[in-house]
């Protein structure tokens, strides 16, 4: 049904919930603001930093803090990501089965090299298109401007083409962008909160991602 299958990558394709959590911690203590709750950091996964830093951060913080502290995370984040993130279960062996026969991409909040090596680092990289971070985008999730690059890029029938992810703004991205959704339930956002936003789909297992 599907010939296009774009994917979130935190929470969805890879668990990197310890990963953000431990280096958003040490962000906020490095720099003497009160630390988020792992809650706050779970949730607020599925956007760009640039945003979530801003509604964790108990005071308001200007360009320069946020610059810093942006910088300070991203060192943290690559420090310790090779022994925090890991595939779902299964995950490589599904997506391998679906790229004989169909385009895999990802869009993410996070920044394209930091996508790609993530994606280097669990030897899945050479199963997609194209990745798609927060710094090809001019707006952020749950803005669709992810999903239109690819669909305008490779010139791809919104009919044909499915967007994938674990949280509410993933969702809220694919119906503005007018393609069919699938809410995956081993992510950030629970399943109550992901039927809100009325997904084509919702999943329970690795295994079901056979579109």
């Amino acid at each position: 049904m599907y010939k296009n299958l774009i994917f979130d990558f935190d929470g969805t394709i890879a668990d990197s919930k310890q990963c953000s959590v431990v280096a958003t911690q040490k962000t906020f203590r490095d720099k003497g603001i009160t630390e988020p709750t792992v809650k706050d950091i779970e949730y607020y996964m599925g956007i760009p930093i640039e945003r979530s830093f801003r509604l964790m951060s108990p005071t308001p913080l200007d360009d320069l803090q946020l610059e810093e502290i942006i910088t300070t995370f991203r060192k943290n984040y690559k420090d310790i990501e090779a022994s925090y993130l890991q595939l779902y279960k299964g995950m490589s062996k599904q997506l391998s089965m679906l790229a004989e026969d169909k385009r895999l991409f990802v869009v993410s909040s996070k920044k394209t090299d930091v996508l790609i090596r993530n994606l280097e680092i669990l030897k899945i990289d050479h199963l997609f298109t194209e990745v798609i971070g927060s710094d090809k985008v001019d707006n952020y999730k749950p803005a669709p401007d992810g999903i239109n690059y690819i669909l305008n890029k490779y010139r791809l029938n919104n009919k044909e083409t499915i967007y994938i992810g674990d949280a509410i703004f993933d969702m809220q991205m694919a119906n503005s962008a007018n393609v069919s959704s699938c809410a995956v339930t081993w992510g950030t956002h629970s399943e109550d909160e992901l039927k809100s936003e009325d997904p084509t789909f919702i999943i329970n297992n690795v295994t079901e991602l056979n579109f």
